[in-house]
């Protein structure tokens, strides 16, 4: 496993714990982590975002979505089946599973949806207006008198 100090990159940077934090649980993280369900992330706009997630095999019943903070945690609890099969092959994992997502901030999940065996999440991007950028307007001293030194 590889270990890599990162200390110099924050030692000019004040406020970036949650950034450290983030690069220490992806660099501690095994690489064979899992990958059960397949899932995509893609933007759609300019501030919009969509994560899909392949979910055959479950109901939306058994689908969970919350969003905690700056993070996004979508799971799944299959019920107990009733009836008593017999498969000659079982290529769907219905397995339960949780997947988490860290969002950047002022990202929230607009809407959650389920069809043909895929769960999208809409996820926008909404900057509080006291966050965007302004323009300064720059006034010239022209019409300004100069303050003089008061001589003796």
């Amino acid at each position: 496993m590889r270990t890599q100090d990162l200390s110099p990159l924050f030692r000019a940077s004040v406020g970036f714990d949650r950034v450290a934090d983030m690069l220490d649980r992806v660099m501690s993280q095994d690489m064979g982590s899992s990958t059960y369900p397949p899932y995509n992330i893609e933007k759609t706009g300019e501030n919009a975002y969509r994560i899909s997630v392949a979910v055959a095999g479950f109901t939306g019943e058994e689908l969970t979505v919350e969003q905690r903070e700056n993070a996004l945690h979508v799971s799944a609890r299959k019920e107990k089946d009733e009836v008593a099969r017999t498969y000659l092959h079982r290529g769907i994992a219905t397995r339960a599973f949780e997947k988490r997502f860290t969002l950047a901030d002022h990202v929230k999940v607009t809407a959650a949806t389920h069809e043909n065996g895929m769960l999208h999440i809409d996820l926008m991007r909404e900057v509080p207006e006291a966050l965007k950028p302004r323009r300064i307007e720059i006034t010239s001293d022209a019409g300004h008198p100069a303050i003089e030194a008061e001589t003796a």
